[in-house]
């Protein structure tokens, strides 16, 4: 159990909030904080001023959010740890902040599943602040990025022509395994104790990860999508990644800019296997707070959920907004209007994982598992039952 709420604050001088350490999430949020404080006196747009702080982008997938909530008003908070989050008591509940109307638009106006991400047990926990997906990402002096692979065997034609790499760094290798399950038409742990994947999808999804892995450069085998973007965008890294979460900063930035496209299908014709990402917006329920703070909170909350910002400044900082409209209206950044073109129908069909207590460290264990399997060449057959084994017993929580 948690600690009781701390006493009242009252006069607080500022919020604190808590981003991760990735420019798609944090350069829209510390860029409105700038404009904040460049403003005169009495022209503020908040009740009370917001400071960022940052933390590891890899922490946030692993480190369950009970852990540092206590200390923030406002957290970056991804969906795979909402369920631990719920059960530990740490989050305020969005309906205690606004009225079901103001959250009914929302969930209407937000892209594919992202605000259902942040809802369970019929509540919402957090609002959609960005959305991102399991991408191909190429560098187009490299691959053609008006014919890029459309199935994984092409993907594999493909290296052996140019580099590729397939990045089963953190969660990733778990989370290729899903998209590869996806790319087969089927769904991953459709129930709670039961098999991750079936015994069909998940032997030939490791057969075609333990041959990409075998052309994947030795040090980004345990990388993850940012550090093979960052390598791709400097010139030293491969020139397709058929499974990466996209970034649209990456079309304009770097040495070489990067195209993103549909991930491969399974067979011509078939779904793009893809696992949902992005970034929501939750409210610490340990910090004891005045009304006039509470104002400020939802002042902050909706500012940064609102049209112009998600269309216009999450575009222009490098951000990825979770507005639809911000992916199907006109934008005044060109980059992001091709890459919202060529990725949004990959976006509104990903697979959303589950929230249950203690999913974000499953699948980390998973990941681990499987890497491991793989480096040592384990039998296929006999992964899959340890991963299986793994969730039956619930383990993981």
């Amino acid at each position: 159990m948690r600690n009781p709420p701390a006493a009242v604050r009252t006069g607080t001088a500022e919020l604190r909030g808590l981003a991760w350490d990735h420019p798609r999430v944090y350069a829209p949020l510390e860029e409105l904080t700038r404009l904040d404080a460049s403003l005169p006196d009495g022209c503020e747009t908040v009740g009370l001023p917001l400071r960022w702080e940052r933390m590891p982008a890899a922490e946030s997938e692993s480190m369950p959010v009970s852990g540092y909530a206590d200390d923030y008003d406002i957290i970056v908070v991804a969906h795979p740890g909402l369920g631990s989050a719920v059960e530990s008591g740490c989050l305020m509940p969005m309906d205690a902040l606004f009225a079901p109307a103001e959250l009914t638009s929302w969930k209407r106006r937000s892209v594919g599943a992202s605000y259902e991400s942040y809802r369970l047990d019929g509540r919402s926990w957090a609002l959609p602040l960005d959305a991102a997906t399991q991408l191909a990402a190429l560098r187009p002096d490299l691959v053609d990025r008006s014919n890029p692979p459309r199935t994984w065997d092409e993907v594999c034609a493909l290296a052996e022509q140019v580099p590729v790499a397939l990045c089963l760094g953190g969660p990733h290798a778990f989370l290729t395994l899903c998209a590869l399950s996806l790319a087969q038409g089927e769904e991953p742990m459709r129930e709670d104790t039961g098999p991750v994947v079936s015994r069909s999808a998940g032997l030939a999804a490791l057969d075609m990860m333990a041959r990409l892995r075998a052309r994947t450069p030795p040090p980004l085998r345990t990388a993850d999508p940012s550090c093979a973007l960052r390598a791709m965008a400097r010139g030293t890294g491969p020139a397709y990644c058929p499974l990466v979460y996209g970034n649209a900063a990456y079309t304009w930035s770097g040495a070489y800019p990067l195209a993103f496209s549909r991930p491969p299908g399974w067979r011509p014709g078939g779904p793009a296997g893809s696992v949902l990402g992005g970034a929501g917006l939750a409210v610490s329920a340990g910090r004891g707070r005045d009304a006039g703070t509470l104002d400020a909170i939802r002042d902050h909350l909706r500012r940064l959920l609102s049209e112009p910002v998600q269309r216009e400044l999450f575009p222009m900082t490098g951000g990825q907004p979770a507005a639809r409209s911000a992916w199907t209206g006109r934008s005044g950044d060109r980059h992001w209007q091709d890459f919202s073109r060529d990725t949004l129908t990959t976006v509104e069909g990903a697979w959303l994982r589950p929230r249950r207590p203690g999913f974000h460290a499953f699948q980390e264990h998973a990941s681990e598992l499987l890497r491991d399997g793989l480096e040592a060449g384990a039998p296929h057959p006999a992964l899959l039952d340890a991963l299986d084994t793994w969730h039956r017993r619930g383990s993981w929580r």
